[in-house]
């Protein structure tokens, strides 16, 4: 593969993880709060013995479940754009290499 392109696929390639990166963070900020909200839900709901207060302890829970599972496919799409990026970057030194030992 030509190395302009192996080049260009890798900047895209490291765009996209800086992007997943931030996102990372704010989902992983984020769930530490809607976490906190759960616990607090929590104990309101096993003070108040009120329906209600189950019900919002249950989408609270809901809700920090849910950014949780964002959080773990971000880790994972992280961890594949990584091994592209050492993949291509592989690919580009072994390009380089051959064209200068011809």
């Amino acid at each position: 593969m030509a190395s302009w392109l192996l080049s260009r696929k890798l900047a895209s390639t490291s765009k996209r993880l800086v992007s997943a990166r931030k996102e990372l963070n704010v989902v992983t900020e984020q769930m530490a709060q809607l976490r906190d909200e759960a616990e607090d839900s929590e104990l309101r709901a096993m003070v108040a013995e009120s329906p209600m207060a189950g019900i919002e302890h249950r989408d609270n829970n809901r809700h920090a479940a849910a950014h949780e599972r964002q959080r773990e496919r971000l880790i994972t799409q992280i961890r594949s754009l990584e091994q592209r990026q050492d993949e291509l970057l592989d690919q580009l030194n072994a390009t380089r290499a051959g064209r200068s030992s011809a």
